[in-house]
């Protein structure tokens, strides 16, 4: 399962040019290109990386 960036932004209270950039650093998993114009992250990686900041 994936999740687009609207859903990210509202599950994390980031803006969209925090999370690319937090990815683009390694503090963020990194998007999963899903198509030509899209991309998402991956459910399980996103649920683990909100487990380990507290």
């Amino acid at each position: 399962m994936f999740i687009r960036i609207k859903e990210l932004e509202a599950l994390t209270g980031l803006p969209k040019s925090t999370i690319y950039r937090m990815a683009r650093e390694g503090r963020l998993p990194k998007p999963v290109k899903l198509g030509q114009r899209a991309s998402g992250w991956r459910k399980a990686e996103i649920d683990q990386w909100a487990a380990t900041r507290g």
